[in-house]
């Protein structure tokens, strides 16, 4: 069964949303972790784990997220995002010490667990049923420009009025334009899809065991890719400068990433209606081993690695809210995102500094490897669950 037909401009609000949820949290230390340390002196690794534990906070808060979402719908959700996220970023503004600063960020967790990806795909879920999955892959096509965005608008901000302006401006667009957006614009609480309301016969106990049998394997999966996209994330421009090439034009390869990643949304798309979402899994984890693989041998097929590895990291986020949507149903699939996020965020929050230290202790190569042999797994495993969805 379907849910109610979709409205489009409700999803273009909601991924304007997501714009600004992803530029002013997960992507905000990429411009402004240097200004804060040349202002206030605090050091940077300190600066930088405010994100991890952002992401930490939002990946133990997600199971509960949602479950709400599942319970009351999207809208209040995401509607408390927007405050919460303006708290956290005006707490970073007035932040007189590194203490306040952290806990801003851990503030900061609890907005992006109820304001990222995984709770609009959740609300469009809960929304939509089964007709959820070209609403989900038009919200990540647009917040794929979040950083194209919010990174030279934060240069801008801090050139001119400096890095916590830039955080209270920030906060102010939460206030005035995400939280009109998801309340006004947001599905409230609509009747559970339809098969919800099916009474379970014995015969379905083994569905339903396959059916949690496969939830755990994609999170395997998910959290193997999120791993790999987190510490990319910091290293790619490391990774390219090791192979020998120049700082301006290890900048200009690096940034071919977000364009990849928009592309391949755009082909999806189109033609994701053709074909299974678990097809788009595979497809992510393939890509993204396959660019790894081609940076690890480096000059001359660093292009070639970073348009692949991007189209596989722009797809894996759609993968993430279209395959539990076509594995399981739209029954629980609120409750089942949240579970599936709460180890992938983890494993955001931890990667980068494992990766950092594999980088210093081992080198480049080895890391890339590492990295391979991760993307490696997932891909086997994605085949894995294809197959067990034939049984």
């Amino acid at each position: 069964m379907t849910g109610e037909a979709i409205p489009w401009a409700t999803v273009g609000a909601l991924g304007l949303t997501q714009i600004l949820a992803w530029g002013t949290t997960y992507y905000l230390l990429a411009v402004l972790a240097e200004p804060i340390a040349a202002d206030t002196g605090w050091p940077m690794t300190a600066i930088v784990s405010g994100l991890s534990l952002g992401l930490l906070v939002a990946g133990l808060i997600s199971p509960r997220m949602g479950q709400i979402v599942e319970r009351y719908g999207g809208r209040p959700v995401l509607a408390t995002s927007s405050v919460v996220l303006a708290v956290g970023l005006g707490g970073l503004a007035a932040s007189p010490n590194l203490t306040a600063y952290l806990i801003s960020w851990a503030v900061l967790g609890i907005g992006m667990g109820t304001g990222l990806y995984d709770a609009a795909f959740a609300t469009l879920g809960r929304a939509y049923g089964a007709d959820a999955r070209r609403a989900i892959t038009a919200v990540t096509l647009l917040a794929g420009f979040s950083s194209t965005i919010c990174w030279p608008l934060s240069g801008l901000l801090i050139e001119h009025y400096g890095w916590r302006a830039a955080c209270l401006v920030y906060a102010a667009l939460h206030l005035g334009i995400c939280l009109a957006v998801h309340l006004c614009c947001v599905p409230g609480l609509s009747p559970a899809p339809a098969d919800a309301t099916v009474v379970e016969q014995p015969v379905q106990s083994t569905r339903r065991e396959k059916g949690e049998r496969d939830l755990y394997v994609l999170a395997i999966i998910l959290t193997l890719t999120a791993m790999i996209s987190a510490v990319m994330s910091v290293q790619l421009v490391a990774f390219i400068l090791a192979a020998g090439v120049e700082l301006t034009t290890a900048v200009a390869l690096a940034a071919m990433l977000g364009p990849s990643q928009v592309g391949v949304r755009l082909i999806e798309m189109a033609f994701g209606r053709h074909y299974h979402p678990i097809w788009t899994l595979i497809s992510a984890a393939g890509l993204m081993a396959v660019g790894i693989g081609l940076l690890a041998i480096g000059v001359p097929l660093i292009a070639p690695a970073v348009i692949t590895y991007g189209g596989g990291v722009g797809i894996a986020w759609i993968a993430r809210g279209t395959v539990p949507l076509a594995l399981l149903g739209p029954t629980d699939y609120a409750v089942r995102m949240g579970r599936l996020a709460l180890p992938s965020l983890i494993a955001q929050a931890l990667s980068p500094s494992l990766g950092t230290l594999l980088l210093a202790t081992s080198g480049p190569r080895a890391t890339l490897l590492a990295l391979f042999a991760l993307a490696l797994l997932a891909l086997a495993a994605a085949l894995w669950l294809r197959r067990a969805m034939l049984e």
